[in-house]
């Protein structure tokens, strides 16, 4: 008896604790439940995705007498994705015959306004928009900007949300149909799927098959990973029924859409069937063509694999099986289906996109947005920031480089020769292209930005500026440029040569920068004084130290092209120093204005002082080192220097217009020889983008406290515009030179003329 109830005990016991590992287990899968449900519901609403900001170029303004080729618009238009039609009627269309361009704008938010979508009609001739209309009467407008970038999250992701409403219901019946064809009757896993699927697996030996509807590859792809195991497949299906009992069909499949892994563009991942549609095709979702549809939802099963660039014959093939399941699931009629696979697919050259990087000048916006915006907010608020990138101007300084640089290949000092460009308008700072090596597409070494390389001349009118601004000096003054030796404190002496190894004399102050003659600056510098020229440096913008040494006059400074750059953007702009700025406005999704970049200025230097160094880097222009302008942009009036350094490592040319100022510099990255001078290198580039693209020449209008006189170009005494070596040059009220020198004219050159014949008689 003893026995027997001590066996029933422990029977009980044994129950008893397997119902309490029952409750325990039921409480733990209760919780864990009640965790995945918190989850889904907290995450799956409102915004889901880290949106990358995008970043936006100027928008091309168009007015009467605005200045646009024919061959421009149709550029921009190509880069907006405008498709070119007989006859617009839809928003990204457009017709050009002969002179005359049709435009229907899609519209767009712009930091200030909403540019509404219209039809605009224009005229185009001599390089100028000579008519205009559109169909609201407006005179002034914008196409909307091209995007150029964006700041994308850790992952990479770039997306470009939808509404199911955007979304062609075509497009949506083959998804579904391909994809799951029982979408809208089950709850979030199908049994007779998974019935197929467990049978697959058996015979294979393993997990080879999924059962996934489009409902568990969304929480695949939004919450899981994507390995293949019993218990990731069963947190899946918990999930799916979750989201499934929070949610209606309509925001699943939506979600869906905007989630799904649809290419890659380098490192970005393209998410999404908004942005698909615009990196395959260039052009909204709502916009493409059955044939277009179908193959996006190809693309589903294996973005690579499916890629038309690199696989067209297999995008092909699926793309036309996508119909055919399309019309057996009746979900598409058979008649479309049949025209839509008799059209080829239908994209460019890879990727629009790929056209469209410019990494050097995004680098460039995320530096200067990074001093007041939070990285990680640029990175998935799907902020909107506007720019002063021209795509045009980026466009000719890209060929211009590789140009230039391709045509000095095949010799062994050119090899590996790389370079930078920085451009910027000189009445704003505003930077509207940026070239970070000779290949712009690639998001490498940004130069432009990093790369520390002296500077040679470009320093130099530095050193004249400094000394226009004393009453001693003019660009008369004429500077001893014979061999000249300076002792320094620790008993060296420094004793620099000019270039071509030449002494010269007596010389204008003017002809010494102009001809870039080391001796003469030397010796000018040293008698300002050294720290007085560091000092003008830095009130042209340059923020770095460096040491006031006597070489400093010769460029020997280590400074950066973004540097170089804002030198010389003030000296473009007049004397006023305008910070160089990337970024006009930053603009969140709702459309509020966050931040705007005003223009800043700063009168740093008087007027008159710059108009004379200007004056003198024109010279360079027209009979100094950069001669060669003189033919390569006749007629047209520049000022700049060129700069080569030591064993000419460093070829460089920085100068500006009326309307454009750029630094152009080549080298090589190990620092090597390049055998180019600044003239016979980076002039060369420089040239070939303003011969493009700058249309205004420098006006020269003289300030107030400015007179002209006529003076002899070998003494810098005061002369006569008749006198055979007379020029003209500006100075300074008061500052004009006293002496005057006498000629003779008209009747009297004739009488001297015959006495000096009759003397030698």
């Amino acid at each position: 008896m003893t026995t027997k109830n001590s066996n029933v005990k422990r029977k009980k016991s044994r129950l008893s604790i397997w119902w309490k590992l029952l409750l325990v287990i039921s409480a733990i899968a209760l919780i864990f439940i009640i965790y995945l449900d918190s989850t889904i519901r907290t995450t799956f609403t409102g915004n889901k995705w880290s949106v990358p900001s995008t970043v936006y170029a100027r928008p091309l303004e168009l007015y009467e007498g605005a200045e646009l080729s024919l061959r421009d618009l149709k550029t921009e238009l190509g880069m907006l994705g405008y498709n070119f039609v007989s006859r617009p009627e839809k928003p990204g269309q457009a017709l050009i015959r002969g002179n005359n361009v049709t435009l229907y704008t899609p519209g767009f938010q712009f930091s200030d306004e909403l540019e509404p979508a219209r039809k605009v009609s224009l005229r185009l001739d001599d390089g100028m928009i000579s008519q205009i209309s559109s169909d609201d009467g407006a005179e002034l407008l914008r196409l909307e900007p091209l995007a150029i970038g964006g700041i994308y999250p850790s992952h990479h992701e770039d997306r470009l949300l939808v509404q199911l409403s955007e979304v062609p219901e075509s497009l949506q019946n083959m998804l579904v149909a391909v994809e799951d064809d029982r979408f809208y009757s089950h709850f979030g896993i199908s049994l007779r799927g998974i019935v197929r699927a467990l049978i697959s697996n058996i015979k294979a030996g393993g997990i080879s098959q999924g059962a996934s509807t489009l409902t568990q590859q969304l929480i695949k792809n939004y919450y899981l990973s994507s390995e293949q195991t019993l218990t990731r497949k069963a947190k899946e299906a918990l999930m799916a029924l979750l989201l499934e009992l929070h949610f209606t069909k309509s925001e699943i499949l939506e979600g869906y859409i905007n989630e799904i892994y649809l290419g890659q563009d380098g490192p970005r991942a393209i998410h999404g069937f908004g942005l698909a549609s615009q990196y395959y095709f260039n052009r909204p979702l709502a916009d493409l063509a059955l044939d277009q549809q179908a193959l996006l939802v190809a693309l589903v099963r294996g973005a690579s694999y499916y890629n038309p660039w690199r696989n067209p014959e297999r995008a092909l093939e699926r793309r036309n099986l996508v119909l055919d399941i399309a019309v057996r699931e009746q979900r598409l009629d058979p008649d479309l289906a049949e025209e839509a696979r008799k059209r080829p697919l239908g994209i460019g050259g890879p990727s629009a996109a790929d056209s469209r990087r410019y990494p050097a000048y995004l680098d460039l916006v995320r530096r200067q947005l990074q001093r007041d915006y939070n990285i990680e907010d640029l990175k998935s608020s799907g902020l909107a920031i506007f720019t002063h990138f021209d795509p045009l101007v980026q466009m000719s300084a890209e060929s211009s480089l590789s140009a230039n640089i391709a045509r000095h290949e095949g010799t062994n000092k050119s090899a590996e020769l790389q370079g930078a460009v920085i451009i910027s308008r000189p009445d704003t700072g505003a930077v509207i292209a940026v070239l970070g090596g000779k290949d712009g597409r690639y998001a490498g070494f940004n130069r432009a930005l990093d790369a520390r390389r002296q500077v040679g001349s470009l320093l130099k009118p530095a050193v004249f500026l400094t000394a226009l601004e004393l009453p001693n000096y003019t660009l008369a003054t004429t500077i001893n440029d014979e061999q000249y030796t300076l002792l320094l404190p620790n008993g060296d002496q420094w004793t620099p040569k000019n270039y071509d190894l030449q002494d010269h004399g007596q010389v204008l102050l003017y002809k010494a920068l102009a001809h870039s003659y080391n001796q003469a600056t030397a010796r000018l510098g040293n008698a300002i004084g050294i720290d007085k020229v560091v000092q003008t440096v830095r009130r042209l913008g340059v923020e770095q130290d460096f040491p006031a040494l006597p070489s400093v006059t010769l460029g020997a400074v280590d400074l950066l092209p973004i540097e170089v750059a804002q030198m010389y953007q003030t000296l473009s702009s007049g004397g006023f120093y305008t910070p160089l700025m990337a970024i006009n406005a930053v603009v969140d999704p709702s459309g509020e204005v966050l931040t705007r970049y005003p223009l800043e200025v700063d009168k740093r230097f008087d007027s008159e002082s710059i108009y004379m160094l200007s004056h003198a880097m024109q010279a360079v222009t027209h009979e100094g080192t950069a001669k060669s302008l003189e033919w390569l942009l006749p007629e047209f009036s520049v000022a700049g220097k060129t700069g080569t350094t030591n064993d000419l490592r460093d070829s460089w040319f920085a100068g500006f217009s009326g309307d454009m100022m750029a630094v152009v510099w080549l080298g090589k990255d190990d620092n090597s020889s390049t055998g180019l001078t600044g003239s016979s290198g980076a002039l060369r580039v420089w040239a070939d983008i303003f011969k493009q693209r700058s249309s205004l020449p420098i006006q020269n209008l003289p300030p107030e406290g400015i007179t002209t006189v006529w003076v002899d170009s070998d003494t810098g005494q005061g002369s006569q515009q008749s006198c055979e070596n007379a020029i003209p040059l500006p100075f300074l009220l008061g500052t004009e030179p006293e002496q005057e020198i006498r000629c003779r004219q008209g009747a009297e050159r004739v009488v001297d003329w015959f006495k000096n014949l009759v003397d030698k008689l």
